[in-house]
């Protein structure tokens, strides 16, 4: 039986919300358990990659992880450049691309390190930070570094793109001492079934959720993990956008062309340097 050691964290939100603390890079800690829950989703990939194309690139992203997006676009023929802060998470987007063919990996190139302060010294037709990255910056002051980063990196035409999940307000206003139970597993790093449940705990000052799952394995001791993300509303982030020299921003919903409205759950922002 093995798996990946838990990350410690503090116990309560309260003692969360930093950005590159554990509530931001815990979720990442285990690429295998990643892959095994997020690697079937398509719909996002599909969308960045047709917009990939559509640039011609070079793509820049933000929050690269270990290429669910990226090896979409560089398999599609366009050359990405990835950021990411968690080294677990590119180190096995490394192991990926060693097994690939040569000119896809000679289309990926990695950077580690934190998306509000990496410069690259080039331009790109296309930014993007697919997945909810925006939601581990917790502060004005983060989004105001990230965002002058993007404008450094854009094409005087070019693009930024990146979609979050809209507040739910089911999620923010359950119980935190109450534990909600989910489907029993099979973990992709040990042998036999692992039950997990999660807890919300909504801090509505800093607008942050902090999400703990749970895992309990058949045999073992069962782990914890945190997930912190800052709950941004649609308004919220155009206004962040707008007075932070962004223009002709819009808003789809669940990655289609559709405008987003009040049933939208992942909303898709697309704007420019103005």
């Amino acid at each position: 039986m093995t798996r990946k050691p838990e990350v410690p964290f503090p116990g309560s939100i309260e003692e969360l919300g930093t950005a590159g603390d554990a509530g931001a890079l815990a979720h990442y800690s285990d690429p295998a358990y990643y892959t095994k829950t997020y690697g079937g989703r398509r719909h996002d990939v599909d969308y960045y990659v047709r917009l990939a194309r559509r640039s011609k690139g070079p793509v820049l992203e933000y929050g690269v992880g270990n290429g669910r997006v990226a090896l979409g676009i560089a398999s599609a023929g366009v050359e990405v450049f990835g950021v990411d802060l968690s080294r677990t998470m590119l180190d096995d987007l490394g192991k990926k691309l060693a097994e690939s063919p040569p000119k896809l990996r000679q289309r990926v190139h990695l950077t580690h390190g934190d998306m509000r302060e990496v410069r690259l010294e080039r331009r790109f037709p296309l930014v993007i930070a697919p997945f909810n990255a925006l939601l581990h910056l917790y502060e004005r002051e983060d989004f105001e570094a990230l965002f002058a980063r993007v404008r450094e990196h854009l094409a005087a035409d070019g693009r930024f793109v990146f979609d979050f999940s809209v507040p739910q307000p089911d999620d923010l206003c359950r119980d935190p001492d109450r534990w909600f139970g989910a489907p029993r597993i099979r973990h992709p790093t040990m042998d036999g079934i692992v039950r997990y449940d999660e807890r919300f705990d909504y801090d509505q000052f800093r607008q942050l959720l902090l999400v703990t799952t749970r895992f309990s394995p058949e045999r073992g001791k069962p782990w914890t993990i945190p997930l912190t993300h800052r709950q941004i509303f649609p308004r919220e982030m155009e206004a962040l956008l707008h007075y932070n020299g962004f223009t002709e921003i819009e808003f789809t919903a669940d990655f289609s062309d559709v405008p987003a409205d009040r049933h939208t759950d992942s909303a898709v922002v697309s704007c420019r340097p103005a």
